[in-house]
């Protein structure tokens, strides 16, 4: 299918659709509708930002069977910001319906959450443990949903949630369709797929190629200056409508979050040592545009859909450069353009080498008086040291141990070959 009006799906869907403004499904969106639609189990392997949550959601919806009193469908999301913003979207599809949905999100009360269920919903958004908790106290009448999503696998397994995932899908009834999305599927998430999954389709998108479209990948070298005081020049020198700062601990994004202070900004933080109520406060008022800068950990990168981000700035590069991809991923998306900034030192060297072998395009620039200057000197090093090898390499293939040796003949061999890549030197800079 090239367009959504190719779909024969029920009028209010196409409706919700239309109103959506989705012309042409996205890449997931081509290959999962038609599985899902099916019952075909499968496994589909894309970055964010590649709008696979509504390559589930559009034909789960359309799946409904509004007839049946019961629940049908269980949505899983690893944090509770990403289950709302999923449950927001799933709202847009159902508003003029009759489908129920009901959203299960730790960091409230069980009690309300029960209450929740009272009119049986069709559709379960939510996260592993509070879903599992509303079904093992009955709340939840699991064993009717024949359709189960694990959204962000990965980072579910990341965050200790399979145990939660497996306690409630074995309560599920053994004709299930289960539906996994993940960036990466690790080695140990396999023993539990395919507990649950029997010969699934694997979806995998090569979706490197819409990520660098509208961006602007930026090296700015530190050299001997301070780190901090290098992002302070950076942040001067850039405009940003929103700008996430991330680095690799809670600590670190803390420490840094009170410089930034003690320099005049008023940054956000996200990191995973909020409460709950603390991190639905600093949403809101990220929403409401109180920050311009956020300091993040990896987390707002997989778990937390932060709206209008123009700027990344990679203060430390990840561990894992699996999270270079996620945490540029958070801006330039609906085909707006965005700034991915990485500081960087000589010991990273290795690091940015296996990030351009993931398809980045960097632009090795600086910034000098709150400007933006493009400078040579990386990959000019790279270039001496690959002509000095050459040199090196040329010389001793032609000045040779000789077959007969006198004494001393390795110092003068060395003066010899010493000659020859001076006279090679200065050819070429002629």
């Amino acid at each position: 299918m090239s367009k959504y009006t190719d779909y024969q799906f029920k009028p209010f869907l196409r409706e919700a659709i239309q109103k959506l403004g989705f012309e042409e499904p996205t890449p997931i969106q081509k290959e999962m509708i038609p599985l899902i639609m099916k019952n075909t189990s499968a496994i589909g392997q894309a970055h964010t930002g590649t709008g696979k949550s509504h390559s589930f959601l559009i034909p789960l919806v359309e799946k409904i069977d509004t007839a049946q009193d019961e629940l049908q469908v269980v949505i899983t999301a690893p944090t509770r910001e990403l289950a709302t913003q999923l449950h927001t979207e799933l709202k847009k599809l159902i508003e003029e319906t009759d489908i129920k949905s009901a959203i299960l999100i730790g960091g409230t009360d069980k009690k309300r959450s029960a209450e929740r269920l009272r009119s049986t919903p069709h559709i379960i958004v939510g996260t592993p443990g509070r879903i599992r908790d509303m079904a093992e106290v009955g709340a939840l009448p699991i064993h009717t949903a024949t359709q189960l999503v694990i959204d962000e696998a990965d980072l579910a397994f990341d965050m200790g949630f399979i145990e939660d995932i497996d306690q409630f899908a074995s309560r599920m009834p053994d004709k299930l369709s289960m539906y996994v999305f993940s960036a990466t599927i690790p080695e140990k998430l396999k023993p539990f797929l395919a507990k649950y999954m029997n010969s699934p389709v694997h979806v995998q998108m090569d979706d490197k190629k819409p990520l660098t479209e509208n961006m602007h990948y930026s090296l700015v070298p530190v050299r001997s200056m301070d780190k901090k005081k290098k992002l302070l020049h950076v942040m001067d020198a850039i405009q940003p409508y929103l700008a996430i700062i991330f680095t690799n601990t809670k600590q670190n994004a803390d420490e840094l979050a009170d410089y930034l202070a003690e320099h005049g900004y008023k940054p956000g933080r996200i990191h995973g040592d909020l409460t709950p109520r603390e991190r639905t406060r600093m949403m809101k008022q990220v929403r409401d545009l109180e920050y311009q800068y956020i300091v993040a950990t990896d987390l707002a990168a997989r778990g937390i859909d932060i709206p209008g981000v123009s700027h990344v700035i990679n203060f430390e590069l990840p561990e894992d450069l699996e999270f270079f991809i996620h945490r540029v991923g958070r801006t330039a998306r609906a085909g707006l353009g965005g700034m991915a900034i990485t500081l960087y030192a000589p010991s990273d060297e290795d690091q940015i080498n296996r990030i351009e072998k993931l398809g980045i395009p960097f632009v090795h620039e600086d910034v000098k008086n709150g400007e933006w200057i493009e400078v040579k000197e990386r990959q000019a090093r790279k270039k001496r040291i690959r002509e000095v090898d050459e040199i090196d390499k040329k010389a001793a293939s032609i000045i040779r141990k000789p077959d007969k040796v006198k004494p001393g003949y390795k110092k003068k061999l060395a003066e010899e070959q010493e000659k020859f890549k001076k006279r090679q030197r200065r050819m070429k800079k002629k």
